[in-house]
C-alpha cells in the first residue's frame, strides 16, 4: 500500500492521523518488509502513541494483539482496522482470542452528547457483542444516513393519503374500502386478473387496507427498520425488504390464487421477524432495555395487525365479487425474515459472500421464485379457478 494511501486510510471517528505510528511500523519494527510486527512490539507503539489513538480503536487493537497465537499481526489487518475494514479474517481472529476490553463498557460511559447516545442505543438495539458495539460507536459518521427506510415510508403515506382523498372527493364518502371497484382501479395493486403486470408485485406496498394498517406499517417501519438501517445499512436491509415484499405477494399468487394484496406488510414482517429472530438467537448478549417486554409488545402487535388481516380477508366483501386483501403475504414476509433476514443481520459487518448459510438460504428463495412465477403461468389455467372480474 502507498504511503499516502495509508495515511489516508487512518482517520478514524474522533481520532488524530495517526502519520507517527504508520511511520515507525515498517521501518524499525520490519526491517525486513515481511509485512508482520511481533505483538510485543506493536503493543509498546500502542502505548507509545496511545494518545494519538481513539480509546475504543486502541482496545480492539489491543484484543487483536492478544487473540494471535503466533505472536505476530499483520500490518494489513491493522490498516483495515484503522480504515474501518473488518476483513472475514480479521473477525476470526478476534472471536478465537480473548477479546479483553480494557475500560468499561460502552454503556458506563459518560459525558456523551445527543447525538453519541443515539448511536450508542442503536448499537445495544441491534448488535449482541460488546466489541462489535463499540467498533460501530467508533466508526459510524451517519453518512450516507438511514435514507432507504424514511424514504420508502414517505412514499407509501404519500400515495396512500393521495388516494385516500381522490377517492374520497370522487365517491364522495371518505371511506376506506379496499375492496370497491375504483380503489382496486390503479396501476399499483396487485390484482390476480393483472398478475402479468410484473410490477404490481412490488409497487402493491403503496396502496394500504386503511389508516391503522398504514399506521402500523409505517411505526414498525422506523422503529424497527431505521436502527437496523444504521447498522446494516442501505443495500442489506434493502435487499430483505424487498425479498419479503415480492415473497409476499408471490406466495399470494400461489396459496390464495383468487385475492389482491396491498399494503407493505411482507417487508414489514421480514425486518422485524429477523430482528426479532436475531435477538432470540443472542439472548444472553443483547443488553437492550425491557427486551423481554418489548419483544412481546411486538408480537402483539404484529398478532393484532395479522388477525386483523385474516379476518377482514374472510369477511362478507361490501362490494362482491371484489374480494377482500390477501393476509398471506405476512407470513411471506416473515419467512424471508427468519432465512435470508437473520443471515444478513447476524454478523453487520461480514462479507455476505463469505457465508455458507447466505448461498443456501439464496438458492432456496430463488427456487421458490421460479417456482411462483411458472405456478402464475400454468396453475392458474390448468385449476380453472373462477377469479374476481378485473378492475
Amino acid at each position: 500500500m502507498e504511503a499516502g494511501q495509508a495515511h489516508a486510510a487512518v482517520r478514524g471517528r474522533g481520532g488524530a492521523l495517526l502519520t507517527p505510528l504508520l511511520c515507525v511500523f515498517l521501518p524499525q519494527f520490519d526491517p525486513g518488509k515481511t509485512g508482520y510486527i511481533s505483538t510485543g512490539k506493536f503493543r509498546s507503539l500502542l502505548e507509545s502513541h496511545s494518545s494519538k489513538l481513539d480509546p475504543h480503536k486502541r482496545e480492539v487493537l489491543l484484543a487483536l494483539a492478544d487473540s494471535q497465537a503466533n505472536g505476530q499481526i499483520c500490518y494489513q489487518d491493522f490498516v483495515n482496522l484503522m480504515s474501518n475494514k473488518r476483513s472475514n479474517s480479521f473477525r476470526q481472529a478476534i472471536l478465537q482470542g480473548n477479546r479483553r476490553l480494557c475500560s468499561k463498557a460502552l454503556l458506563e460511559e459518560k459525558g456523551l452528547n445527543l447525538s453519541q447516545r443515539l448511536i450508542r442505543h442503536v448499537a445495544y438495539e441491534t448488535l449482541p457483542r460488546e466489541i462489535d458495539r463499540k467498533w460501530y460507536y467508533d466508526s459510524y459518521t451517519c453518512c450516507p444516513p438511514p435514507w432507504f427506510m424514511i424514504t420508502v415510508t414517505l412514499l407509501e403515506a404519500r400515495t396512500r393519503v393521495a388516494f385516500f382523498l381522490y377517492n374520497g372527493v370522487s365517491l364522495d364518502q371518505f371511506v376506506l374500502q379496499v375492496t370497491h371497484p375504483r380503489y382496486l382501479k390503479n396501476s399499483l395493486v396487485y390484482h390476480p386478473q393483472l398478475r402479468a403486470q410484473a410490477w404490481r408485485y412490488l409497487t402493491y406496498i403503496f396502496m394500504h387496507a386503511g389508516i391503522e394498517h398504514l399506521g402500523l406499517n409505517v411505526v414498525l417501519q422506523l422503529l424497527v427498520g431505521v436502527p437496523l438501517e444504521m447498522v446494516h445499512g442501505a443495500t442489506r436491509i434493502g435487499l430483505v425488504y424487498v425479498a419479503g415484499v415480492v415473497a409476499g405477494s408471490l406466495a399470494v399468487s400461489v396459496a390464495d390464487m383468487t385475492a389482491p394484496v396491498v399494503g407493505s406488510s411482507g417487508g414489514v414482517y421480514a425486518l422485524v421477524s429477523a430482528h426479532l429472530a436475531n435477538i432470540v438467537m443472542n439472548w444472553s448478549g443483547m443488553k437492550c432495555q425491557f427486551k423481554l417486554l418489548r419483544m412481546a409488545v411486538a408480537l402483539i402487535c404484529m398478532s393484532m395487525e395479522f388477525g386483523r388481516a385474516v379476518w377482514l380477508r374472510f369477511h362478507p366483501s361490501a362490494y362482491p365479487p371484489c374480494p377482500h386483501p390477501s393476509f398471506v403475504a405476512h407470513l411471506g414476509g416473515v419467512a424471508v425474515g427468519i432465512t435470508l433476514g437473520v443471515v444478513v443481520l447476524r454478523n453487520y459487518e461480514q462479507r455476505l459472500q463469505d457465508q455458507s448459510l447466505w448461498w443456501i438460504f439464496v438458492a432456496m428463495y430463488t427456487v421458490f421464485v421460479l417456482f411462483a412465477v411458472f405456478w402464475n403461468i400454468f396453475a392458474y389455467t390448468l385449476l380453472d379457478l373462477k377469479l374476481p372480474p378485473p378492475p
